[in-house]
């Protein structure tokens, strides 16, 4: 046997052993999601589980994830879902894995629409549908279309809506051929939410093996001579399918804020506001089309 016993203490402490370069606090997580996904417990008997005991099949089940742990897999891959905005949602290599960060851009849509029982939203290269599904978690009432062209990530994003029962008009689309859009009713949408592609190709040799490895590399890079190509193409459809006085929400490159300011006001939105994410680093933006055709550019910030 490769722990000397099968209690939860050894199960930490081989985890500890074996994953050196994760964090006390990482494994801690670990261990407790395996726990509880593989006994079928919930948290509050996690708290008290001191005195579990594991099967052989269980121990083997946590080398095998050792293992693929050491071979930089995402845990969440493994796991095979995430906990986003307080769903659980599928998550494999089809999609990227949703990020922290993405979540502060949700709750910033929810916010600033929270008094409003009907909203309109677009979420445009939408991945794993985690933005599209939060939304509609809340805006249960609402219209919620999730664009996206890659049919593997359409495909986990279907899984999804059927595992949430929260049902979005899920449509293929190259967000980058206005063509795409057609079927839509122009200025008929009250916000458009996107998490695009926006890493330089150049940038690849700064990324994580687990990253690089296993997750699509279309939902994650764009030639170095466009990195802002996405925004620009959904920036200037969205000032024709968004309603007067409609918002714009992306998530950026840390590095691009002021680029993405100028972007914005060359296209003609107003109230432009750029965010930090809670570590600080430039990465949301929100921008307003005019409230009427005739509104000057003057509420510029």
């Amino acid at each position: 046997m490769f722990v000397e016993k099968n209690d939860i203490a050894w199960v930490k402490k081989y985890f500890a052993n074996k994953l050196n370069n994760f964090s006390s606090s990482e494994i801690n997580s670990i261990v407790k999601q395996l726990v509880i996904k593989r006994l079928g417990i919930d948290e509050s008997d996690y708290i008290f589980s001191n005195s579990l005991l594991f099967s052989e099949s269980d121990l083997l089940y946590f080398r095998s994830v050792i293992k693929r742990l050491e071979n930089n897999e995402p845990f969440q891959h493994i796991l095979g879902e995430v906990e986003f905005y307080g769903l659980i949602l599928k998550v494999d290599g089809r999609a990227l894995v949703p990020r922290p960060e993405t979540e502060e851009l949700v709750d910033w849509v929810i916010n600033d629409y929270q008094d409003q029982s009907k909203v309109s939203i677009m979420d445009l290269c939408s991945g794993s549908g985690c933005i599209a599904f939060s939304l509609k978690s809340i805006f249960k009432d609402s219209k919620i279309v999730a664009l996206e062209l890659s049919k593997e990530a359409i495909a986990l994003m279907k899984e999804n809506r059927l595992s949430s029962n929260l049902s979005i008009d899920i449509q293929e689309a190259d967000v980058l051929n206005a063509d795409s859009l057609l079927n839509f009713d122009k200025g008929s949408f009250d916000c458009w939410v996107s998490n695009p592609p926006y890493i330089p190709n150049r940038d690849k040799a700064l990324m994580h093996k687990n990253v690089l490895d296993f997750e699509p590399e279309m939902a994650l890079f764009v030639e170095d001579e466009f990195p802002l190509v996405f925004y620009t193409e959904i920036a200037k459809n969205a000032n024709e399918y968004l309603k007067f006085g409609g918002s714009l929400y992306f998530e950026v490159h840390e590095s691009y804020g002021n680029e993405m300011i100028a972007l914005l006001k060359d296209g003609g939105f107003v109230n432009i506001e750029l965010r930090k994410d809670l570590q600080g680093r430039d990465r949301m933006i929100k921008a307003q089309k005019v409230s009427s055709p005739n509104e000057s550019r003057s509420g510029e910030n």
